[in-house]
């Protein structure tokens, strides 16, 4: 069992993480709020207020879901979730986990990761589900769509999943949790 701050078993067995937060993005988000609402101050009640205060209250509802962002592992599934979207993949589908970044995968359009439900297309995997809280973390291939996560830490991570995997389909090809092969983490 890993600390409180860091993945941990829950009751019923299931490994639980959170993603892996920036400071830079939470800074942002805060400061770009705290604009909007000092700009408030001189406009409440008019028509630019109620728009000031809708684009606060957007700004916050994002943060919110951003810092909301869990990964669980339970016998069957992986799960991947924040307010109001996330995804799930059978273990038994799962046929490669990898370190990769979003730059490695080339995703095509900006919008992706900004999008509500994080679908995305790269000419590496196709379309793939992201969500991530940081550019670097896991790719993990399934069917029928791949996933990319960014726990807090992607090599324990990687690690479990590897593990309730093989319990289902051996091993794999390319497995950076596999105490057997090695790979580095893309940074």
């Amino acid at each position: 069992m890993a600390t409180a701050a860091g993945p941990s078993l829950d009751a019923a067995g299931r490994y639980r993480d959170r993603g892996r937060f920036s400071v830079a993005v939470v800074a942002f988000y805060a400061i770009l709020t705290a604009i909007f609402i000092y700009a408030l101050r001189s406009n409440f009640g008019s028509t630019l207020g109620w728009g000031v205060i809708a684009l606060a209250a957007t700004l916050l509802f994002f943060l919110v879901r951003y810092l909301s962002t869990r990964y669980a592992i339970d016998d069957s599934y992986l799960y991947a979730w924040r307010i109001l979207g996330g995804a799930k993949v059978s273990l038994d589908r799962v046929r490669r986990i990898e370190f990769s970044s979003l730059r490695d995968l080339s995703p095509v359009g900006f919008f992706g990761s900004w999008g509500w439900r994080g679908r995305m297309w790269s000419p590496l995997v196709g379309a793939f589900n992201s969500i991530h809280t940081e550019p670097s973390g896991l790719l993990v291939t399934a069917e029928p769509v791949a996933m990319f996560l960014s726990p807090r830490d992607p090599s324990a991570f990687a690690r479990e999943l590897s593990r309730r995997v093989r319990s289902y389909s051996g091993r794999l090809a390319v497995d950076v949790g596999d105490p057997s092969g090695s790979a580095a983490p893309a940074g």
